[in-house]
């Protein structure tokens, strides 16, 4: 029997059956995810003597601003980041540190058919805690991080458990070729001793929570070749059948085919983009995608759920989120609420710095109108009737309108200014709703707007602003 509070929810998500941008519960309605996930909300992160990290704290934030969807972030090794060149400790790991022998990082070995259930507690006691709050949480499986190498920190592979060196079973992952050129063939189909205790490890985090209805599976953050991604992915499928309750599984684009076609059309029930072309990509052979300018229509074959992460790795703002949540996705913040120590200078992490402000601080200045938007924008999606509301750029001259034509609109200004919606075909009159998301204000319109003809209006403000039309009964 589950011991999570149930009252918010009623079992778990799978795809809508009218309306597959969204997921739906027993209950039927369309549930739209939002929210900001940060790095060390599962796994202690940091230098050794660093203080956890304040969990309820986080969710006492989350559910302050009416997010309702994190990701739980988990990296393989126990030491080095990539990103510094100090020591980073990560805790705890799945596996257990039995010995006999030392690993490279001198501590006992793992083996890697013992686990540790410390891990295995916290994820159990976290999902919990998030669904006392109504907070849905993707369960992050690997994590391709754990593989990166630059020249600003460590080799992470030299500590981790998987590496020969650091384990009593014999499993080793050599560095080779196909589709994991530069990388250690950890996440790929090539050695089969690997996948063997990877397989086992994703049954053992489902047997720990496959009760509970908050959870998603995210297969691995930013890594993993497509072949393994989908194997991973039916493995889950395939264990969770014979269980009692089944849940959405996530693919996000991985090294080296960062690719969306694949994600929409593979085995996993949702997916996180990649913004296309990048500096990776053959534009002449690739449709354009811009995630983060001007976010494409979202599609019903998939659950889409763009993540800053993904796209900037730092960065988003609030004009974004109100974009995707028109164009019918559902949009995530890699929020560094907590961040990770990056080292302590510019040099060390460029990329995390705007006119030498780091953005890896709580707050900087786009991130907190960010949280108010995604917030804001739940709102709004459950006042709608938003399972048979679609994507309609073309009733709205600004081109972000999510319409069930002749009985709600709700369309984005980026700019503010005048804007013409096309109710020619409309019988009835709709009453008018202002919001604007730089005051967190709404207003009520001075009159309705008559069907019938194209109707045009002007915001009553110089941002951006948000336009909610109903129909008078």
């Amino acid at each position: 029997m589950s011991d999570q509070t149930t009252s918010h929810f009623a079992g778990p998500l799978r795809a809508h059956p009218t309306n597959g941008r969204y997921f739906t519960d027993d209950r039927g309605a369309a549930v739209y995810l939002t929210g900001s996930h940060t790095w060390a909300n599962l796994q202690d992160i940091g230098r050794p003597g660093d203080p956890p990290f304040p969990y309820n704290e986080y969710l006492d934030f989350m559910q302050a601003t009416n997010h309702n969807f994190m990701r739980l972030w988990m990296f393989e090794q126990p030491e080095r980041a990539c990103w510094t060149d100090e020591r980073i400790v990560f805790d705890p790991l799945p596996w257990a540190r039995t010995g006999p022998g030392i690993a490279n990082d001198g501590l006992p070995k793992f083996d890697l058919t013992v686990w540790n259930e410390v891990y295995f507690d916290r994820l159990r006691a976290r999902l919990i805690a998030a669904g006392a709050r109504g907070i849905y949480a993707a369960v992050m499986l690997f994590q391709g991080w754990s593989l990166s190498v630059n020249n600003r920190g460590l080799d992470p592979w030299v500590a981790h458990p998987f590496n020969a060196a650091n384990n009593v079973n014999g499993v080793d992952v050599p560095y080779a070729g196909g589709d994991e050129a530069t990388n250690p063939s950890l996440h790929s189909v090539h050695n089969p001793r690997v996948i063997a205790h990877q397989e086992a490890y994703v049954r053992r985090v489902i047997d720990a929570v496959n009760d509970l209805d908050n959870v998603l599976w995210e297969i691995i953050n930013e890594g993993g070749s497509q072949a393994w991604q989908f194997h991973m992915t039916e493995v889950i499928h395939a264990h969770e059948r014979g269980k009692p309750k089944q849940h959405p599984v996530g693919l996000t684009s991985g090294r080296p085919w960062f690719r969306n076609a694949p994600l929409q059309t593979g085995p996993a029930e949702w997916f996180s983009p990649t913004s296309q072309p990048n500096w990776w990509d053959k534009p002449e052979v690739l449709k354009i995608e811009d995630y983060k300018e001007d976010p494409p229509v979202a599609d019903d074959r998939r659950v889409s759920v763009p993540d800053t992460d993904h796209l900037w790795g730092h960065g988003g703002n609030p004009k974004w989120v109100w974009k995707c949540f028109t164009r019918g996705h559902n949009p995530i913040f890699m929020d560094p609420w907590q961040g990770l120590y990056l080292g302590s200078t510019e040099e060390i992490a460029p990329w995390s710095f705007t006119g030498g402000i780091s953005k890896d601080q709580r707050d900087y200045p786009d991130w907190e109108p960010t949280r108010r938007a995604m917030g804001d924008t739940r709102r709004y999606a459950q006042r709608m009737n938003l399972a048979a509301m679609t994507p309609r750029p073309e009733l709205s001259s600004s081109r972000y309108c999510l319409a069930d034509p002749g009985e709600e609109y709700l369309i984005y200004l980026p700019e503010g200014g005048r804007v013409t919606i096309d109710l020619c075909e409309i019988v009835g009159n709709f009453a008018v709703e202002w919001f604007l998301p730089q005051l967190g204000r709404a207003f009520p319109g001075a009159r309705p707007l008559p069907g019938g003809d194209y109707a045009a209006t002007i915001a009553p403000y110089t941002g951006d602003a948000v336009l909610y039309l109903r129909k008078i009964a």
